[in-house]
């Protein structure tokens, strides 16, 4: 239906009268062309990608990079309106959650390295090996049909148009971290570079056991070699380290491109880079329950957190084109490590104690993305353009010796208990083969108008698996003089061989809640026709088709078999038609509106279907999955006037609606007692609405110090408003209720705002510009209005979030060495969260808190220099 009403509204184009005794098609091209530039000359002020796009939009470009001083993708995404970015890497559009956006780069899917996300971190792409950045916040079906929030398409860089050699080496640091004490352990001595050489690896005799370590399957003996096999105290003992180091940095990009023929154009582009940075978290994690008196707190607890963020970085790019034909390649390489040392102590309500928890971690996390690339055009004014892709890409995140030790208070001392420890190894693997190709036919008319039809593949596979273990004391009780044992001491081949200790497996096994596997194919095909409707105004019209299955399949961690019962949910297999249509009206020379609506889906995410445990780094909750989610179906509409006054230069306001069937949230359960896990399910329906409102300025005031420089504004502001609709009757099936449905009321209160929404998110950029000087600086205010992080159980109030107000200040300067060496050197310095804003999780209610993770980042800086040659 939709593209019948674009044909139609397409059909003036086609009426028009030619010359006598000529048809349209057969005008001479040259005419046609200069029909058309008087056709469209009236939006000539308009920059050419908004002029080029139909969709609402924001872009990303490496001036913007530049300006702000941004190290990632993630980081540059909070200043583009509508937008926030939630633990530093996954992107809120318009309140939605990450589920509601798809990552693609170059225009391919990527895998996530994130056993709690399908969408990719977005921290893990470098600012440097990236030429911008799309957001396109309204549906076009040459997308796939996961549209929520907006798609963000990554671009790498391409053939460049003049070789170039760039070196970058900085330091930097953090006002709670560098040069104060701090935790750590020792691990291995090339620790710092985020490899670890083997040393917390799985021993191969465990790894092939082929049945749990456990007393009722091995002997004594066996049950002592194996505790000494695992046994390593450089991997668990906490140390202090009374200054921690500065953040390093050092990177180089160099690029080329020649004539290898006549038009014929080779391109040669490498970036490669190494981070290492030091961070420190104290401050309060507390969790309980709301009466009619108030919060009861159940545990209570002071943290010390100190990670060690290790991340190389590498990009090879090689291109070839001549006039009409391009072909590239892009291979992308990420490896980002976090090594932690972490303790907490206080209250513990089960123990009824004070206790004391010990851990380490070490988090590695990689990502290959290779892609092959062309575009072709044909035809004396390349009316046929072809353009097709193949992608494949692999994420891998390793856990290997994750470890918890418990202690217990007891006259003033910290001892020991039987068994209150773990060790953990987990890994997930994560792997797409995409392909696309499209077909871009100018038709031959006298207005503008291009018919687009295309084909796309992806095949998405994951494969996770966690084995857990403890150090059991034989005989039910630690001897009291290994109860005060230093660590390293108590976990001995001493006490494993003389019988205090044995190794005891844990590994939950029953529901396969400790490996699965999970697939998602997806085959799509698309048709759009885009163009001059009449004079002023264009549209794009189309269908997307997708057929989708998406399973995924607990698994018998030793035999590899799949497994049966209420957590092997059957496969989610739908299809889908989805509509999308915009239309733009140039109502002035640099004025335009726009309007759109479409139908997209969201599909729920692997960690969000599996019955795996996961335990979150970044805020030590227990996650678990829900295998009886099912899609979700959106409406979308949108409106936005745009305001193009200069170059660079707009003031655009916008209003959007959409409407949610089915929205997967985030919700708080217990497996009894005070137990608490993260699972998800669906609410019946949502809607959400809202206001963007965005401006850009340059100025140039008369300011001696000033010179011929200029003064920079750029601000945005969106405010938004959710609804989570559950009438009396709908029902939901929340984790842990063995798939029976229950009232939906009691989880999801009627009327309460979606998970994860803010209601106001603005960010402010004031900065000076003076080209002659080579001066950047630039002040950047960023706001955000709370927002729900998870439901609370039912009867109880939801986890909030508090991320508030930051204030950065970026500079670059360019030095003049009057050409000497022919280099240009640039100094940057950046500091960011100048306000020192905490981060705040709690759960409040009748004047009663609790403060879930509180504590406060500090404020960080970095120094840089760069030569450029």
């Amino acid at each position: 239906m939709w593209l019948a009403i674009g044909a139609a509204l397409a059909m003036p184009a086609f009426a028009q009268d030619a010359p006598d005794g000529v048809s349209a098609a057969d005008t001479d091209p040259q005419q046609r062309t200069a029909e058309l530039d008087a056709v469209t000359v009236r939006g000539e002020y308009i920059p050419e990608p908004m002029a080029n796009t139909a969709a609402v939009s924001s872009f990303v470009t490496r001036e913007d990079f530049e300006r702000t001083g941004d190290s990632d993708a993630a980081a540059a995404l909070v200043r583009v309106s509508g937008l926030s970015v939630v633990g530093d890497k996954y992107v809120y559009v318009r309140g939605l959650g990450e589920r509601y956006s798809s990552a693609l780069f170059n225009g391919s899917p990527l895998p996530s390295p994130e056993p709690l996300q399908r969408v990719v971190p977005l921290d893990l792409f470098p600012a440097e090996a990236l030429a911008g950045v799309t957001v396109q916040k309204t549906y076009s079906v040459k997308y796939p049909g996961e549209f929520g929030g907006g798609v963000i398409d990554l671009q790498g860089l391409t053939v460049p148009d003049a070789p170039f050699l760039k070196f970058n080496v900085g330091v930097g640091g953090n006002s709670v971290t560098t040069r104060s004490p701090g935790l750590t352990y020792y691990g291995s001595n090339r620790d710092w570079t985020g490899y670890d050489t083997g040393r917390r690896d799985l021993p191969d005799e465990i790894i092939h056991s082929g049945q749990p370590i456990t007393s009722a399957n091995y002997s004594r003996e066996w049950l002592a070699a194996y505790g000494s096999a695992l046994n390593n105290p450089n991997l668990f003992l906490l140390q202090e380290k009374r200054r921690i180091d500065p953040d390093t940095k050092i990177g180089v990009s160099a690029g080329t491109a020649f004539d290898i023929a006549d038009d014929l154009r080779l391109g040669v582009i490498g970036v490669v880079s190494f981070d290492n940075e030091w961070r420190t978290r104290t401050g309060k994690q507390q969790d309980g329950i709301f009466t009619t008196d108030g919060a009861d707190i159940y545990n209570d607890y002071d943290f010390a957190t100190t990670r060690m963020n290790a991340r190389v970085n590498g990009l090879f790019g090689l291109g070839l084109e001549s006039e009409n034909h391009s072909v590239s390649w892009n291979t992308l390489y990420v490896h980002d490590t976090i090594k932690e040392a972490k303790s907490r102590d206080g209250y513990n309500f089960n123990v009824g104690v004070d206790i004391r928890e010990d851990g380490t971690l070490w988090l590695e996390r990689q990502l290959i993305n290779n892609q092959l690339a062309g575009k072709s055009s044909f035809g004396e004014y390349g009316d046929l353009k072809l353009g097709w892709r193949l992608a494949y890409s692999k994420a891998r995140r390793t856990t290997p010796y994750e470890t918890s030790v418990r202690y217990a208070l007891v006259d003033g001392t910290w001892i020991h208990g039987s068994g209150n420890n773990a060790l953990r190894f987990g890994a997930v693997d994560d792997e797409v083969a995409s392909g696309g190709i499209d077909l871009d036919w100018r038709l031959p008319t006298e207005r503008e108008l291009t018919l687009s039809a295309g084909l796309a593949y992806s095949d998405n596979d994951r494969a996770a698996v966690q084995r857990t273990f403890r150090f059991d004391a034989l005989g039910g009780g630690l001897p009291v003089y290994n109860q005060y044992q230093r660590i390293d001491y108590l976990f001995s081949d001493y006490n494993f061989q003389n019988g205090i200790l044995t190794l005891n497996e844990i590994t939950p096994n029953n529901n396969g809640e400790s490996a699965y596997d999970g697939t998602l194919t997806n085959k799509a095909a698309y048709v759009q026709l885009e163009g001059e409707i009449a004079p002023a105004w264009r549209a794009t019209v189309g269908l997307r088709y997708e057929d989708a299955t998406q399973a995924v399949h607990p698994l018998d961690i030793f035999s590899g078999a799949r497994v049966g019962g209420i957590f092997a949910a059957p496969p989610l297999e739908n299809d889908y038609v989805l509509p999308a249509a915009t239309v733009t009206w140039n109502l002035a020379e640099n004025q335009q509106l726009r309007f759109g609506a479409s139908k997209t889906i969201a599909r729920p995410q692997f960690r969000e279907l599996a019955p795996q445990q996961y335990s979150d780094p970044d805020n030590d909750r227990l996650f678990f999955g829900n295998p009886f989610l099912v899609d979700s179906e959106l409406l979308n509409l949108d409106a936005r006037y745009e305001w193009f006054f200069d170059a660079g230069e707009y003031f655009t306001a916008g209003v959007f609606y959409k409407q949610i069937d089915n929205p997967v949230e985030a919700v708080i359960g217990d497996f009894g007692g005070n137990q608490l896990f993260q699972g998800f399910l669906n609410a019946p329906e949502a809607t959400l609405y809202g206001v963007e409102i965005e401006f850009k300025k340059y100025f140039a005031p008369d300011l001696r110090w000033l010179g011929d420089g200029r003064v920079y504004l750029a601000t945005n502001y969106t405010w938004s408003s959710s609804e989570v609709n559950a009438e009396e009757g709908d029902t939901v099936i929340p984790p842990g209720f063995n798939g029976v449905p229950q009232a939906a009321r009691s989880f999801v209160a009627d009327g309460s705002r979606m998970q994860g929404q803010s209601e106001h998110i603005a960010n402010v950029q004031f900065g000076v510009e003076h080209e002659g000087a080579d001066l950047q600086a630039t002040l950047i205010a960023n706001y955000v209005s709370e927002r729900i992080s998870v439901r609370g159980r039912a009867g109880q109030p939801d986890y909030m979030e508090d991320p508030g107000a930051t204030l950065d200040f970026v500079l670059r300067k360019g030095l003049d060495l009057g050409g000497w060496g022919g280099f240009k050197p640039a100094l940057s310095f950046s500091a960011r969260n100048i306000l020192n804003k905490s981060h705040e999780e709690y759960q409040e209610r009748d004047g009663g808190r609790i403060d879930l993770y509180t504590y406060k980042p500090g404020i960080s800086w970095d120094v840089s220099l760069s030569l450029a040659f």
